[in-house]
């Protein structure tokens, strides 16, 4: 197996020899008993003569090529999320553009699901904004999404949280936007941590307090709702909410930390899952769903053991700068030709962090194949002035 000259988290250069991939399929094993979306990354197109700070230049084809490698796994798609750099590179008009590709894209694949982000992001957040601002800004994405038959996924607002004064502004905007959806809607409660915007969302710092409030507008609505994900990255809060919810509401796992245990759930009920980790372990998740299904627990826990201390590393603080490391491994991959982000996010995280992910990756099976893996890697050290060949 190929090695390589590696710093470890102090810096000094290691010899680092990899590991055989763990080989899992690349089409889905059978179907699953939970319902799984990857929220999905976005590839820029590195030869746009945009000033990438400023515009989004996608690379439309191997965009949509990733989306259907995971319906081909069995995996959703949720599309124009925050991995897509929602809000942190991608506009509104960029994202209805992708959302519009890959609702097309997915009629070539039977049974390929898809809910698009559906969000008020082309409202600057401002305390002189209105509730009615926000309601508008909200009404006109849903209106545009579902123009193109797309399904809903409400996310969590900016201009909302800059605006509301109180927990009953969130109930008058959840309120008419639920009595407009045509299908039923998942909703995002996306936690500060990935969005530091978003702090006291619900009308409440307390997270507790703030779960009060969504879980009484969500069970008002439940013939409207699909599911809510929640991103807090807190097991216990996750699982006391979901115990909650009105029969037919699911719960979306957004936990990138504990998102194996939340699957597979307990005596009392499971989470569904909504993930952007499942973009950068998609053959993993989709082999151990298959496990899941067939109801080989252990198996199951087996394939995504050694994957979540990988997503804990990815979506480590500053958790906001999780895409990095997405994109990184879609890079290492071979999915794509380049390590280039929209707004050139491929900056968010150093380099002794990409080497420990790369390590993580290893240890996984995830690294598909070893010799590309290594390539890249010593490419990325030789940009950073490390030479990584001299280790062979």
């Amino acid at each position: 197996m190929p090695a390589l000259l590696l710093p470890d988290t102090s810096g000094l250069p290691r010899t680092f020899t990899l590991s055989r991939p763990a080989g899992y399929p690349q089409q889905a094993e059978g179907p699953f008993n939970r319902v799984a979306y990857s929220a999905a990354h976005v590839v820029a197109d590195p030869l746009s003569p945009a000033d990438p700070w400023i515009t989004a230049a996608i690379d439309w084809d191997t965009t949509i090529a990733y989306r259907k490698r995971l319906w081909d796994l069995g995996l959703g798609v949720a599309e124009a999320m925050d991995t897509a750099q929602r809000g942190m590179g991608l506009d509104w008009p960029t994202s209805l553009e992708l959302i519009r590709r890959s609702l097309d894209a997915a009629k070539d694949h039977p049974g390929a699901l898809v809910a698009s982000g559906c969000g008020t992001d082309h409202l600057v957040p401002s305390v002189t904004l209105r509730l009615d601002d926000v309601i508008a800004a909200y009404e006109s994405q849903m209106e545009a999404i579902e123009a193109l038959g797309g399904r809903l996924i409400l996310m969590a607002s900016r201009a909302l949280a800059a605006s509301a004064r109180s927990p009953d502004d969130y109930a008058r905007v959840y309120d008419r936007l639920l009595t407009q959806a045509r299908e039923p809607v998942v909703i995002h409660w996306l936690g500060d941590m990935f969005d530091p915007a978003l702090a006291g969302y619900w009308g409440h710092a307390d997270p507790m307090a703030a779960m009060e409030v969504a879980i009484d507008i969500l069970n008002r609505h439940a013939s409207k709702i699909d599911g809510v994900k929640i991103s807090l990255l807190d097991k216990d809060k996750e699982i006391l909410m979901r115990r909650r919810l009105a029969s037919g509401v699911r719960m979306y796992t957004g936990d990138d930390f504990n998102f194996a245990e939340l699957i597979a759930g307990d005596e009392k009920g499971y989470s569904d899952a909504l993930l952007g980790i499942f973009d950068a372990i998609a053959p993993a998740a989709s082999a151990a769903l298959a496990a899941l299904a067939r109801g080989d627990v252990s198996r199951f826990h087996q394939i995504l053991g050694p994957t979540v201390p990988l997503s804990r590393h990815i979506f480590c603080a500053p958790t906001r700068f999780y895409k990095t490391g997405v994109v990184f491994m879609a890079w290492l991959n071979g999915h794509q030709d380049h390590f280039i982000m929209v707004g050139g996010q491929q900056s968010a995280r150093n380099v002794l962090h990409l080497c420990e992910l790369f390590r993580l990756a290893d240890a996984a099976g995830l690294l598909e194949d070893p010799g590309l893996a290594a390539a890249r890697m010593t490419h990325l050290l030789a940009t950073q002035g490390l030479d990584a060949k001299a280790a062979r």
